[in-house]
């Protein structure tokens, strides 16, 4: 508009041609402004939506980084706490014997401590897929926990509560006669206890004669009933009513025992047959109604605390008697695959348990004897040979005295975790990197050029006769016009949006704590090895004593069961080994 303004007043365009010009360019003029400014609004609308956007972003990012904070914050607190708690407790690992030893005598204890160091080696044992046999002597149900523990494991071990259940043990029932003469004589020589054999004057080897003969007059495979019934028809024991009315022997047997010993010998035989009657009336009703069992690997054979005490020490020494002549009979395994715990040892004489250590060394089987005191026949075999010893509380003064010294008085031990230190380090790092930028580019060009050429030219002449110089006459006339216009109309007009956009955030967060725990508790007790602090161990306490790497070990340890179930508690071993205890560091 500008250049056909100036075109015009400067003469050089018509006035009617700038106003066709004019006419031309100002609709385009208008819809290129209209254009432009629904861009700028658009651009300016689009700039407002990003800018929220960003800021919206940014606060999402604000919440969420504080959320992860109070999150992180919350969680090393309670690391912390349990970083704390754990710092306490103390880390227990298994008390194992080597290889070589093959017996573990515990001197000592109360029934709670034995009840918990028979669940521990035994469970430990059942795990590991060997046998447990449990001979309890002393009548107070020692393995009570055990049998829980392995009734709720799923397995079925079979009971034998003595003499309740007399009829259905069948240890020695595949005795031959003459074994079961051997063993029921030396049986009665041990019913008494540690002292003198009950049988006076006679020996093992004549009362084994004397059974031997009256098993052969009753012929076949013998009951019990029938022995005891031919003993007391031998002893003259009732008359001969009650002899012969008797289920258990016929009139021929009767006839046979009459002739075992003539009219000299009478007296001694009597005399014989009243005291082995008297003993082995205890045993009269064993395994006289055998039923099928299912095989266990858990065998427990248990004295009745309510059992008269004649009848105790009789039932206590056949079962052990019984059970060594077993395990002669049966195939050597590998060690401690079949272990035998024998609690209530000191009711039996030394040679009993001789027997037994011989018979559970020739066939690699593990044996346990649990002495509730250390009377001399005890005292005089305790430690003997490859065996490790267990002292466990001792009520007992002297026994007391005893244990130290075979520890030996050096020695020192803390009974639980006094002092320990925690530590720990925690470090966090969290980092981000977003980057805004927010850039507009809008350009609008337009140009239009107008170019209008014009151009008119016109001449004219004549001439006639008679002006010429030279007088002549002659006449012409010519007359010439010309006109020219030329109109050129250029426009451009180029409008573009451009918009670009890019955002970001960037967030670094380094959060490092260390954490010292410091625990420094009353001691429980430290002590030296002396008698007054053996007599108040824990009930499940046990001072160890065995010859291993060379030199002889001597630690505290700790028999209770529920150790098993501390997050704090390795005590996994091998097969082949036998855990008996754990200790703690």
């Amino acid at each position: 508009m500008a250049a056909v303004a100036g075109t015009w007043l400067a003469g050089r365009l018509p006035g009617g041609l700038a106003l066709l010009v004019s006419a031309m360019v100002v609709p385009v003029l208008g819809r290129s402004g209209s254009q432009l400014n629904r861009g700028r609004r658009e651009l300016a609308r689009l700039l407002r939506a990003e800018e929220q956007r960003v800021a919206a972003f940014g606060a999402a990012q604000r919440d969420q980084q504080a959320a992860e904070r109070e999150n992180y914050s919350r969680q090393l607190r309670g690391w912390q706490q349990r970083a704390a708690a754990f710092a306490r407790r103390a880390q227990w690992h298994p008390v194992t014997l080597p290889t070589t030893v093959s017996r573990l005598e515990v001197a000592g204890g109360t029934m709670a401590g034995w009840s918990a160091l028979l669940t521990t080696m035994a469970v430990a044992r059942l795990a590991a897929g060997g046998e447990v046999t449990v001979v309890d002597l002393t009548g107070g149900a020692v393995a009570a926990d055990l049998l829980s523990v392995a009734r709720h494991q799923g397995a079925l071990p079979l009971l034998w509560r003595l003499p309740a259940d007399l009829p259905r043990l069948d240890l020695g029932a595949e005795f031959s006669p003459e074994l079961l003469a051997d063993v029921l004589a030396r049986t009665v020589a041990a019913a008494g206890g540690p002292g003198p054999a009950a049988g006076g004057q006679h020996d093992q080897a004549r009362d084994a004669a004397l059974l031997r003969r009256v098993l052969a007059a009753v012929g076949g495979r013998a009951t019990l009933a029938q022995l005891t019934a031919a003993l007391r028809a031998l002893g003259e024991i009732g008359g001969p009513a009650d002899h012969l009315g008797s289920a258990e022997l016929t009139q021929d047997q009767l006839a046979r025992l009459g002739t075992l010993a003539g009219r000299g010998a009478r007296p001694v035989l009597i005399e014989r047959a009243w005291a082995l009657e008297g003993r082995l009336q205890a045993l009269s009703r064993l395994a006289s109604g055998l039923v099928s069992q299912p095989p266990s690997a858990l065998r427990i054979a248990c004295l009745d605390g309510g059992a008269a005490s004649s009848d105790g020490g009789t039932l206590a020494a056949y079962l052990v008697i019984a059970l060594s002549e077993t395990l002669r009979q049966s195939r050597p395994g590998a060690s401690w695959q079949h272990a035998v715990f024998l609690l209530g040892a000191e009711r039996l004489p030394s040679d009993v348990l001789d027997r037994l250590c011989d018979a559970a060394e020739l066939t690699g089987t593990g044996l346990l004897l649990g002495y509730r005191s250390i009377p001399p026949h005890v005292r005089e075999r305790l430690g003997r040979g490859d065996t490790a010893v267990a002292f466990m509380r001792l009520g007992n003064a002297a026994d007391a005295v005893l244990a130290a010294q075979q520890i030996g008085t050096e020695h020192r031990f803390v009974i639980s975790q006094l002092t320990d230190t925690a530590g720990a380090s925690v470090s966090d790092t969290t980092g981000g990197s977003v980057t805004g930028t927010v850039g507009t580019a809008h350009s609008v060009a337009a140009s239009r050029s107008l170019t209008e050429t014009a151009g008119r030219s016109r001449s004219s002449g004549r001439s006639r006769p008679g002006f010429a110089p030279f007088g002549s006459i002659s006449g012409s006339a010519s007359r010439d016009a010309s006109f020219s216009a030329a109109l050129s109309d250029s426009r451009s007009i180029s409008d573009g949006i451009n918009t670009g956009t890019s955002w970001g955030l960037s967030t670094s967060r380094s959060v490092g704590t260390t954490g010292s725990v410091a625990l420094a508790a009353q001691r429980a007790r430290e002590f030296l090895v002396e008698a007054h602090e053996l007599q108040q161990l824990p009930p499940s306490a046990l001072v160890l004593c065995y010859a291993g790497r060379g030199r002889r070990q001597v630690l505290l340890a700790d028999a209770n069961p529920a150790i098993m179930t501390l997050p704090t508690a390795t005590l996994s071993v091998p097969a082949a080994d036998t855990a008996l205890a754990a200790r703690h560091d």
